[in-house]
């Protein structure tokens, strides 16, 4: 018998250059090999915000050489998990997938400051996702 393949989780906004990238980072760093983690954006950004690359940096996890990827039904359509941060009606819609809408500020235009709270949020919610999907978080 061989082994299920690994979930895959799509963390989608709308400019792919805040919420998404950090959620992606923190599942990435987290999960592991146990999941594959995608992001994308309806409408991508020519790239990351860099108060959220700072704000990553403080946890030790570096994005600085992330760029804001397009949405395609492709990545969609390859996804277990469909985690949508804002992107509204842009998401495409796949029977037989686990969609869910996390309700979080927007970094775009933010300081620092500002995005601290945001990443702490949202990696509370990967480690909860971790959790639902049954994949240990690494230390």
């Amino acid at each position: 018998m061989s082994s299920p393949a690994v979930p895959s989780v799509l963390f989608v906004c709308v400019h792919n250059a805040g919420r998404s990238q950090m959620a992606a980072a923190f599942l990435t760093r987290l999960g592991g090999d146990g999941v594959q983690v995608r992001s994308a954006g309806s409408a991508p950004a020519d790239a990351v915000n860099p108060a959220v690359v700072e704000a990553m940096k403080e946890t030790g996890i570096d994005i600085s050489a992330e760029t804001p990827k397009v949405l395609t039904a492709d990545a969609v359509q390859s996804s277990d998990v469909v985690i949508t941060m804002g992107c509204g009606d842009a998401c495409p819609y796949f029977p037989g997938k686990r969609y869910l809408d996390w309700t979080l500020d927007d970094p775009a235009g933010q300081g620092v400051q500002a995005v601290r709270p945001i990443r702490d949020e949202i990696e509370h919610r990967v480690r909860g996702l971790l959790a639902e999907l049954g994949i240990e978080a690494t230390p």
